[in-house]
């Protein structure tokens, strides 16, 4: 009986283990919107309530530009905060722009869907 419960909660463990690989793996299909900020930084304050509606669409990645590992954002972004990157690939600075973002979400998605 002792030998069944040790492998049984290994066995639990295994399968807790997979729910959770799979889980992320589902969450990494969402594309990736970077927000290069740094602190404080009102307009990507504003920006993040902007983006609040769509947040189930991407996943959200906060990149400090003031950090030295981010010094070639900083010099990139200095002047330009809140910048936003969909996928690695510029989308819009200042100011969320919805119809853009909107637009951009939905190609992705689009291409997701054909992918299954």
């Amino acid at each position: 009986m002792l030998w069944f419960q040790g492998n049984s909660m290994q066995l639990a463990k295994y399968c807790f283990q997979l729910f959770l690989r799979n889980l992320s793996a589902s969450k990494t299909a969402l594309p990736v919107l970077t927000l290069f900020t740094k602190d404080p930084c009102p307009l990507c304050d504003d920006a993040k309530e902007v983006l609040e509606p769509y947040k189930n669409r991407f996943i959200l990645q906060e990149v400090d530009i003031t950090l030295p590992e981010n010094s070639v954002w900083y010099e990139r972004y200095k002047f330009d905060i809140p910048v936003f990157h969909l996928n690695g690939q510029f989308l819009m600075m200042h100011r969320v722009n919805i119809s853009k973002l909107e637009k951009q979400l939905q190609k992705l998605e689009q291409q997701g869907a054909g992918a299954e």
